[in-house]
């Protein structure tokens, strides 16, 4: 009751990406076939990790939360963003940017999370193989995925709870092409340091925190794969680490320069291209990676296209 008396404002007005209707299209144009893309690359991804026994290990697991987290990272903001390319007038309902604004900040910090799991499971496969199956078990990858999304949810519930305490009660044009938290704070129509605070403080925490560890996981990962005797033994090693390690630098470097910024550091275009990267460009590039990069995930596509194009031919006759 004590946010609805103090909470006037019904909608924000967005504006976008840019304010050029031409340059719109053009990324209308641009955005679309990404979103499919992207959609299209990490459902083949969740459906051969399920299909696929050759895929059915901790790695792939941990992969198909990914695929399921950029799916509804990327959903949760691009459709608006679309339809809003080809809108005169580009407004979202209060209630919808604080959906918009929880939802993605609960999948940006399980991603966090997730990403750390995936390396702990790299660490395990490469500096204590003998004991994978005993260590990377089906319960403790059950556990570490369900902590990872209960940890993104906890952390969005207060960021989402402490901007909902604030009085939004004129301003409502928001500088963002979707209700991004610190530029909502930016309309609010009281003091925000607290808020600043706190998201820093949790950016540490859900962050740094994952980041460092990850770092830290894969200097024993690598101390590791230069004591292998043989070129091609360390090649291999090394080959089955990077593409997690592309997908943790691309997502942790926009995030981190996001987040990890003081307050007064901030500038709308920068933040618009970080989150354009890592909310359109990144989910996109991510199966891509993985099935580029990765034999057994293409070798099990592959067996599902041949067993499809058999169970036709036995159909037909």
């Amino acid at each position: 009751m004590e946010i609805q008396n103090y909470t006037t404002v019904e909608e924000f007005i967005l504006l976008g990406v840019t304010s050029l209707p031409n340059i719109q299209r053009i990324l209308f144009v641009i955005f679309v076939p990404c979103y499919i893309i992207s959609l299209k690359g990490n459902i083949v991804i969740i459906i051969i990790s399920r299909i696929s026994s050759r895929l059915h290990t901790p790695m792939y697991f941990f992969l198909s939360h990914l695929s399921f987290l950029d799916i509804c990272h990327t959903s949760v903001i691009v459709p608006v963003m679309l339809i809003h390319f080809l809108s005169v007038r580009k407004s979202i309902s209060f209630n919808g940017c604080v959906t918009q604004m929880f939802i993605h900040l609960s999948l940006g910090g399980t991603e966090c999370y997730l990403l750390l799991s995936m390396a702990y499971d790299r660490y395990v496969a490469i500096c204590a193989p003998l004991h994978y199956t005993n260590i990377m078990h089906p319960v403790l990858c059950i556990k570490m995925a369900t902590s990872s999304w209960m940890g993104g949810i906890i952390n969005s519930l207060i960021h989402t709870v402490f901007a909902m305490q604030l009085p939004y009660c004129g301003p409502n044009v928001l500088n963002h092409f979707f209700c991004e938290i610190p530029s909502v704070l930016e309309l609010a129509c009281a003091d925000t340091s607290l808020n600043k605070t706190v998201i820093f403080f949790f950016a540490i925490l859900v962050v740094m925190g994952p980041f460092f560890l990850i770092l830290i996981t894969y200097g024993y990962i690598i101390s590791s794969i230069l004591k292998i005797s043989t070129s091609s033994g360390r090649k291999k090693a090394f080959s089955t680490c990077a593409s997690h390690i592309i997908v943790v630098s691309l997502f942790y470097g926009t995030i981190i320069f996001m987040y990890m910024r003081p307050g007064s550091t901030h500038v709308a275009n920068q933040d618009k291209m970080a989150s354009l990267f890592y909310s359109v460009v990144a989910p996109m590039l991510n199966p891509l990676i993985y099935t580029l990069r990765n034999k057994d995930v293409t070798k099990a596509f592959v067996d599902i296209l041949r067993k499809n194009n058999v169970s036709e031919k036995r159909y037909g006759h």
